[in-house]
């Protein structure tokens, strides 16, 4: 790991907040009393991914530019050494390694803190996958990812679309990999609850989550429409409210009632909570990351 040196980020120890959040746009029950949206940091090329630690550290990534980096609740950003092969939506896994939507040549893959990685999933049915873009693992360490496809400038010249869904898929601790829910458009955001038993997965073009009932053995049933909006990343809160980022930060309890929006300076697209009180909402938001203090925690 080292200090981010690159002279394109700027304001790395300057931090920004924005009198133009609304505090009556969101439920004063969730963000804390005069807290202040906070830009940490600017100068990136498009920021995603965010992925909490045990110790509170946030993990993300700036795809573009094959970066992982860490932020720590002094607001400093170092950098993680190590090839995340163009990594989009990060999770830390049960046993603390990373587990990172590799991008580059459409694998899953898992990191340890030493840099080695595992791959988790590269193919399925004989063809390779679109393009991991989000994941999120259970308790009983099943893991869900959304494989969307967005045509990249790093990929091989030609590269076309061979799966013939854009799907959910699940990887099991066993090894086991199998298709979960399909029919969708262009998947996005994937998130759980923390117990294991419901798994919210965005379709961002046509603008709607979804909700599902998890088995045990991975497999999904009772899919339920439970919003109106679409959603690059997401997460949860320790009340089961959920955090959409679309054209702002929108708040939906479990029940699907929308409890306001959060408005960024520039467009969300990803978000986790991140802190040891859990109690730090992390936003990756195109070229900077922003942060502002909540009256709940982060659960994930």
């Amino acid at each position: 790991m080292k200090n981010t040196t690159n002279p394109l980020i700027v304001l790395c120890l300057i931090l920004t907040s924005f009198t133009a959040f609304s505090q009556s746009k969101v439920e004063k029950k969730i963000i804390a009393e005069n807290a202040e949206l906070i830009r940490v940091q600017t100068g990136f090329s498009f920021t995603e991914g965010p992925a909490v630690a045990s110790d509170g550290r946030i993990f993300f990534t700036d795809q573009p530019n094959n970066k992982i980096y860490i932020w720590n609740e002094k607001d400093e950003i170092t950098e993680f050494e190590v090839d995340g092969e163009r990594s989009n939506g990060l999770y830390f896994a049960i046993d603390g390694q990373l587990i990172a939507c590799a991008d580059y040549r459409n694998k899953l893959l898992k990191i340890d803190m030493e840099g080695n990685k595992t791959i988790l999933a590269e193919g399925y049915d004989g063809k390779h996958l679109n393009g991991p873009n989000d994941v999120w693992q259970s308790p009983n360490g099943n893991i869900f990812f959304t494989d969307s496809y967005y045509q990249r400038p790093w990929w091989p010249e030609g590269h076309k679309q061979e799966q013939d869904e854009r799907a959910v898929y699940c990887v099991t601790p066993t090894g086991d990999f199998f298709r979960v829910a399909d029919g969708y458009n262009m998947p996005n955001g994937i998130i759980g609850t923390p117990d294991g038993k419901h798994l919210y997965v965005a379709e961002i073009r046509d603008k709607k989550i979804w909700r599902y009932d998890i088995q045990p053995n991975g497999k999904l049933t009772n899919k339920t429409f439970f919003a109106p909006e679409g959603s690059d990343g997401m997460t949860i809160d320790n009340k089961g409210n959920v955090y959409l980022t679309n054209d702002a930060v929108s708040i939906f309890n479990k029940k699907g009632k929308k409890l306001g929006e959060i408005e960024i300076p520039e467009r969300p697209a990803n978000i986790c909570f991140g802190g040891k009180e859990r109690n730090i909402l992390f936003i990756t938001a195109r070229k900077s990351i922003y942060k502002i203090e909540t009256k709940v925690k982060g659960v994930q």
